[in-house]
């Protein structure tokens, strides 16, 4: 009797776990679209083994890095990126084009105004990235976001605020329900939902990365602590988009940027800023500088607790000593122009001919959205 209980005992443990593993690899909305799922899914499969090649575009320029990668490599990335962006304004404009504002000319060009308004530039990039899931590419967007009280059109600086964040007065009415400010903030979040939506009824499902490098000094929504500040702003985002607009296809990619002891420059602790895992799907850090210390991989996935972690925006592109060494990255993405601009031809092609590098070639997606590898 005893060998039975035991064997029962054994079977009920075993039952637990496999309960447990498979609740880790959950989307934090339960009510997360089919195609949000198994591509999540995809993520758990392929960590540690393999890592997905991406690039990002500028809104206003389709997939012309996208097809750069492929020029000097051969080979399409997996992961295709872009940003809701802003239309910049203010004689200080070129200082901001490095990030693409929607109505300026290509960062790799000298910056002159375009004649393109914000939804439009928003509808051109959802129609672009229609054609590029179609074609079997991962979509992830952010949006370089003005202060709310600016609306999609400001000077650069409402953006990057550095010393001129909000203060804690006015970060409590911005993340206090019904305020005017609040409303304001909603009024953007709509105006982004609306193209989201789009992107849901066509069954795509996007690593969603707003309000990336929350641990620096640069943005306006930069370095706010403690559970009234970022942290408050992060789940307000995440219940709005996903309880009010029922937002189904959004896996949220909470982004960092790797910490730094810069003058005027910082980035700090990761945890300092974490929202909780109820409300992350995958981890984030942006690498500008060639900067892949160890520490910075490893005090990630501690705080990833088993959920996966990525490198949201790249300059330098990791060496494949890099990847062999921190196995853990799900993908990496070139910023724009950087992808020369920071990288000899020679590295790029080196990366993408990397066995652990899976370029758009090597991942086949059914009509369910499920993706898998494609054996060679």
């Amino acid at each position: 009797m005893k060998n039975v209980l035991f064997i029962i005992f054994l079977s009920l443990l075993t039952f637990l776990s496999c309960k447990h593993n498979e609740s880790g690899q959950e989307a934090v909305n339960p009510d997360a679209s089919p195609e949000a799922r198994a591509l999540l899914k995809f993520l758990y499969d392929i960590r540690g083994e393999y890592i997905l090649s991406g690039q990002h575009n500028y809104i206003n320029t389709g997939s012309e890095y996208t097809e750069e990668v492929q020029r000097i490599t051969g080979k399409y990335p997996v992961i295709w990126g872009s940003d809701f962006s802003f239309c910049v304004q203010g004689d200080n404009y070129a200082r901001f084009q490095h990030c693409g504002p929607l109505n300026l000319s290509d960062p790799s060009d000298s910056a002159y105004f375009i004649d393109l308004d914000t939804e439009q530039a928003r509808t051109d990039m959802v129609e672009e990235i229609i054609r590029r899931y179609r074609q079997g590419h991962i979509i992830t967007l952010m949006w370089h976001g003005c202060f709310p009280s600016d609306g999609d059109c400001c000077r650069g600086n409402s953006i990057w605020a550095m010393e001129n964040r909000p203060s804690d007065s006015t970060w409590n009415q911005l993340t206090t329900d019904g305020t005017v400010l609040n409303n304001q903030w909603k009024e953007q979040m709509d105006k982004i939902a609306r193209h989201l939506v789009v992107l849901q009824e066509h069954h795509i499902p996007v690593l969603w990365r707003p309000y990336h490098e929350m641990n620096g000094v640069w943005f306006w929504w930069c370095n706010k602590r403690g559970n009234d500040g970022f942290r408050k702003l992060w789940i307000m985002t995440y219940d709005y988009l996903t309880h009010h607009h029922h937002l189904n296809n959004l896996l949220w990619v909470w982004d960092t940027n790797a910490p730094r002891d810069i003058q005027g420059d910082e980035a700090f602790d990761y945890e300092l800023f974490y929202p909780g895992d109820e409300y992350v799907d995958i981890l984030a850090a942006d690498v500008y500088r060639s900067d892949y210390r160890p520490s910075h991989y490893d005090k990630l996935l501690d705080l990833a607790k088993g959920k996966p972690i990525a490198l949201g925006e790249v300059g330098g592109l990791p060496s494949p000593g890099i990847i062999d060494n921190q196995p853990y990255w799900e993908w990496f993405m070139s910023w724009g122009n950087l992808l020369t601009r920071s990288n000899p031809e020679d590295k790029i092609t080196e990366l993408y001919q990397s066995p652990r590098v899976l370029t758009l070639d090597r991942i086949r997606r059914d009509h369910k959205g499920h993706i898998s590898l494609v054996i060679k």
